[in-house]
C-alpha cells in the first residue's frame, strides 16, 4: 500500500522479485527505472489523475531525460520504499525526483523529466485539469 508522506511526496513499497536481480543476486541497474515508473504512476493516481485517464484523453508524458545515482545495492526479497515528488512543473513538462530506500537508508536516487505530447507525438501544454492537480502537488 502506498503511503502519503506529505502533500508533495508519496512513498510506494516494492518487494524485490527474483526477476529483478542479476546473477549476483543484486537488483539489476536497469530495474530501477521500472521502480520509478511504478511510483510515478501511483503518484498521479494519489493526486487524482491516472495515467490511463491521461492516455484516454489523447495525451502522454514522454520521458526525455533520466538520471540515477547508485549508493548501495538491493537484493532479492528486500522491501524497498520509493519516495516520489515533483520538483519542476512547466506548461509543457515536469520533473519527478525519486529516492529508493531500505530500512530508511537511501540506496538509489534519481529523476525523470517528461514532456507532454498529443496523439501525434507533438509537444503540447499539459492539460489544465492535470496541470492544476500537479501544481498543488508540487513541492
Amino acid at each position: 500500500m502506498m503511503k502519503e508522506v506529505a502533500s508533495s511526496q508519496i512513498e510506494v513499497p516494492i518487494r524485490v522479485r527474483y526477476a529483478d536481480t542479476d546473477r549476483m543476486g543484486i537488483v539489476y541497474y536497469g530495474t530501477y527505472p521500472m521502480y520509478f515508473e511504478i511510483a510515478r504512476s501511483e503518484f498521479l493516481r494519489e493526486k487524482g489523475f491516472t495515467y490511463r485517464e491521461l492516455e484516454e484523453k489523447g495525451y502522454h508524458l514522454v520521458v526525455t531525460e533520466l538520471g540515477i545515482k547508485y549508493y548501495y545495492p538491493a537484493t532479492y526479497d528486500d522491501l524497498l520504499v520509493v519516495r516520489t515528488k515533483i520538483s519542476e512543473l512547466k506548461s509543457r513538462g515536469l520533473k519527478f525526483e525519486y529516492e529508493i530506500l531500505k530500512d530508511g537508508k537511501v540506496l538509489v536516487s534519481g529523476y525523470t523529466k517528461h514532456v507532454c505530447v498529443d496523439r501525434n507525438k507533438k509537444p503540447i501544454s499539459i492539460p489544465q485539469e492535470l496541470f492544476d492537480l500537479l501544481k498543488n502537488a508540487k513541492s
